[in-house]
């Protein structure tokens, strides 16, 4: 696995192509297989679609012969997938080497949780997709065949469409990231795919597979993902822009979360959210009938749950440097309310304060856990300019 900027410019060599014939996800699936069949990994961490019909679960397996049920394109997220990473190798890095083909978010979802001790890389091989967005997953539940649908029309224009996540919508890092492979199709226009190496150990499974170079198909790769990146970026900034008005001030974080039913659905579905136990779930944080009562009593009333701002606030100040907008908390909210578009914005606010890109690779350190004397400019003369105005009996 990728682990730092010098091993991702060494990686950077010959992209490889595959043939039109098979359509994006057969491509994908034969080249996995053909992975398995060589050694070069033991095992797959692919989606499934579940009995039902209506979700999908992640499942590990070896017998290639599984590869014909897997969905390695999915339409919506019901699991993200670094929850799944951390499932697996939280406690030791294992004996298998793994592939795991995961969107773009989901792999930097286990890159920070690679940070946290979350997740062990040692032996994993990660591999992504050109990502054009997941469907929401209460649409997908109510019409898996019109989703679907919709999902394979979002990945032939590259684009999310209007049953998409919100978060999908103004996502910029919706391709190639800090993985070992990843599987380019966007704007190619014959239906090829390029198989592009992200590290020394995706170079070496590549070179072993007596794939065709594409060279040729670079090009036109790289300016539809340019043009769509634009695209987002512009949607991002217009979202952010409405985001920020709706949750400016105190009124505008109440009104905003005025409907939460302190379900915590959002953190339990955020990959993230990495404490064994919450302090929210916590004995510390129950509070007292008696205490609610005498409350009551002096403020004229009380909501229940309590402190539900106190929540979102706490969950912002906790994981923001970590966040990698992937829309989960939204998708997992039962009242609708747009989490992640708050989550986001505050997120690449705070990013952008440290200099510092949650999901990049596993070589750079998490802004609270190192020092820089020049970080944060600026701060050190606010706080002198707050102690000089201060009165002396302060």
């Amino acid at each position: 696995m990728i682990s730092g900027e010098e091993e991702r410019m060494d990686a950077a060599g010959i992209p490889y192509m595959i043939r039109p014939g098979k359509g994006p996800e057969g491509s994908v699936l034969d080249l996995l297989g053909q992975l398995i069949g060589s050694g070069g990994a033991d095992a797959l961490l692919l989606p499934f679609r579940v009995p039902s019909g209506d979700s999908f679960a992640w499942i590990m397996f070896s017998d290639v012969s599984l590869l014909k049920d897997a969905v390695p394109f999915p339409a919506t997220m019901p699991v993200q997938g670094g929850r799944a990473l951390r499932s697996l190798t939280r406690k030791e890095k294992g004996k298998l080497r793994i592939i795991a083909l995961m969107r773009p978010c989901e792999i930097r979802a286990g890159m920070e949780l690679s940070k946290l001790g979350q997740v062990n890389t040692e032996n994993l091989i990660l591999a992504s997709y050109d990502c054009p967005g997941a469907v929401k997953l209460e649409d997908y539940v109510a019409d898996p065949v019109s989703c679907d649908s919709a999902h394979s029309e979002m990945r032939s224009r590259g684009e999310p469409s209007g049953n998409a996540r919100s978060a999908c919508s103004t996502c910029v890092d919706f391709s190639m990231v800090d993985a070992d492979i990843h599987f380019g199709y966007f704007g190619i226009k014959d239906g090829g795919m390029l198989v592009l190496p992200g590290s020394p150990a995706g170079r070496a499974l590549l070179e072993g597979l007596n794939l065709e170079e594409g060279r040729g198909l670079l090009p036109q790769w790289e300016a539809e993902i340019s043009r769509l990146a634009e695209r987002r970026a512009a949607t991002r900034e217009e979202t952010f822009r409405e985001t920020a008005e709706r949750i400016s001030g105190f009124d505008g974080m109440l009104a905003t979360f005025s409907n939460c039913i302190g379900c915590h659905n959002c953190q339990s579905a955020c990959p993230i959210c990495y404490c064994r136990l919450c302090y929210f779930d916590s004995e510390v944080s129950r509070t007292d009938p008696e205490a609610l009562i005498t409350a009551a009593e002096k403020r004229g009333g009380i909501s229940i749950p309590p402190d539900r701002i106190m929540f979102h606030t706490g969950r912002l100040a906790h994981m923001s440097l970590s966040c990698v907008s992937c829309g989960q908390c939204s998708d997992a909210c039962p009242v609708s309310i747009p989490v992640a578009d708050v989550f986001s914005f505050v997120a690449e606010r705070t990013q952008r304060a440290f200099d510092y890109k949650s999901g990049r690779s596993d070589g750079e350190a998490l802004p609270l856990r190192r020092f820089l004397k020049n970080e944060l400019d600026g701060v050190h003369e606010m706080v002198k300019d707050a102690e000089s105005e201060a009165s002396p009996n302060e």
